[in-house]
Formats: C-alpha cells, sequence, structure tokens
C-alpha cells in the first residue's frame, strides 16, 4: 500500500513540474514583484535590481544581459533560461489602441 501511494504521488508531481516550469516572464515589461515570483534564484532585491538596471539602461536584448545586474551570474541566468522571454515591442496596450479609434470628422 505504501508502494502505492509512492508511486502516485511521483506521478502527480511528475504531472505538475511541467506545468510548473512552463510560466514565462518578459523580464523587460515585468515588475519587480513578478519577477521574484517567476524566477528561481531571484527575491525581490535582485528582482528591483533588474528593474533598476532595466530603466537605466534601457531593456534586455538577451537573456545573457541579465550578467550585467549586479549580483546575477551565469548559473542563476541557466536555471531561468527557459522562464525568461524578451519582448522589445512597448507594453502600454494604449499605443496598440489608439490606432483602432474610428476616424472622426470635423
Amino acid at each position: 500500500m505504501k508502494t502505492l501511494r509512492r508511486l502516485l504521488l511521483t506521478l502527480l508531481l511528475a504531472l505538475a513540474l511541467p506545468t510548473l516550469a512552463a510560466a514565462q516572464v518578459d523580464i523587460n515589461h515585468a515588475d519587480a514583484k513578478t519577477l521574484a515570483e517567476s524566477l528561481n534564484g531571484i527575491g525581490l532585491v535582485k528582482a528591483e535590481a533588474i528593474v533598476a538596471y532595466r530603466n537605466a539602461n534601457g531593456p534586455f536584448r538577451n537573456v545573457e544581459d541579465l550578467a550585467k545586474v549586479k549580483g546575477i551570474g551565469a548559473k542563476t541566468i541557466d536555471a531561468n533560461r527557459d522562464a525568461i522571454v524578451i519582448v522589445t515591442a512597448p507594453a502600454n496596450p494604449h499605443n496598440a489602441a489608439s490606432n483602432d479609434r474610428p476616424y472622426a470628422a470635423q
């Protein structure tokens, strides 16, 4: 009976892990709280450093650019490579929507 429970628990964990690993975060637009919650080995202090670096230097062009942030090294980047996405387009939905407004004749 114990073996069956262990097998069932192992199976459930194996099915749940890909779901947890599938969550991705855009490091060019996410806030510090989201970064800290989404990335392994990144707490709020490092997440705030990522946001500060991004605000001072512009968007990240690739995942490896995270190494320019103090306290983030290759191991942290490698551990999170699958969870990180780079989106360079503006995240402001109002910019995209402004082109959809109907023309108002004057």
